[in-house]
């Protein structure tokens, strides 16, 4: 038996720093979003076979244990009490690394949904979120999906309003950005005036995507200080986004678009690719079932 399962890209439309606990991790308040943008999974049943997880298009992300798939099957066979382990997993990278858009949270959160449905066990959204949290902090989000605030170190969830019909542009420069040193220089930079994620809440509830492009941040952005990233959002901007921000830890970036601009963001789309980076038009995703 074979099955594909979509592992959706996410982006933070706010991320706020808000504190750290005293084993290191730090304390966020953020609202995410799921986009079209997406890896593929592939899961062929091999019985008395071992696990294998086999990574297409990215030979510089693991495959085997070090693969936060690999550590996401086999917490859910230990969770569900299955003993044949006999499963493939092939992942088709298309989302970028080291981007700041969740594409190995993705993929673990697909691999938990596409064993629920190869194995046909129909474990609780609480167990699959524990199992989430336990292989990484984004995973949670990223199992469900949608638009939601997540807050502690991401694993507090709570679904919000989902967005206008909008578009993404999505731009991964030719460099990445190290979420070890991103963390490093939040911890060095000045307490932040004034927390994003309340702005971008009241302009969810109000519906309105130019409020909603008014108030995107990130504090990375802030700490980080990147030009380059900077530059890209400029342009973003000018090439008719509502608002232009940074996701994650970076070092992509994404405009928001009025539907009504789909052919300006395919634009700009055409225009980023040609300069050396990658680009995509997305559209968000509600909240995921399984």
């Amino acid at each position: 038996m074979t099955l594909r399962e979509p592992a959706y890209a996410k982006v933070n439309l706010s991320l706020d720093v808000v504190g750290k606990r005293a084993d290191g991790y730090h304390l966020l308040s953020m609202v995410c979003q799921t986009v079209s943008l997406c890896d593929t999974l592939t899961f062929t049943r091999k019985p008395g076979a071992p696990l294998s997880v086999r990574v297409e298009q990215a030979p510089e992300i693991p495959s085997g244990p070090e693969n936060l798939v690999y550590r996401a099957a086999e917490r859910f066979f230990a969770a569900a009490g299955e003993d044949d382990r006999g499963v493939e997993i092939v992942i088709e990278k298309r989302i970028p690394a080291q981007a700041g858009l969740g594409g190995g949270s993705a993929d673990a959160a697909a691999a938990l949904r596409g064993l629920c449905r190869l194995y046909e066990k129909r474990l609780s959204e609480e167990t699959l979120h524990v199992i989430a949290l336990a292989v990484g902090a984004d995973v949670p989000f990223c199992l469900c999906g949608g638009t939601a605030l997540a807050e502690g170190i991401g694993e507090r969830l709570t679904p919000l309003k989902a967005l206008p019909r909008c578009l993404f542009v999505v731009v991964k420069p030719p460099f990445g950005v190290s979420t070890k040193e991103a963390y490093q220089k939040i911890d060095a930079a000045p307490a932040a005036a004034q927390p994003y994620t309340p702005g971008v809440l009241r302009a969810l509830q109000s519906g309105s995507l130019p409020a909603l492009g008014a108030q995107l941040g990130n504090r990375f952005s802030e700490a980080l200080s990147l030009p380059q990233v900077e530059a890209l959002c400029r342009r973003l901007r000018e090439a008719g986004a509502l608002g232009a921000c940074m996701t994650g830890s970076g070092s992509a970036v994404f405009g928001l678009f009025s539907p009504d601009n789909a052919e300006r963001a395919r634009a700009a789309a055409e225009v980023f690719s040609a300069k050396g980076c990658r680009a995509f038009v997305c559209t968000p995703v509600e909240r995921l079932s399984f």
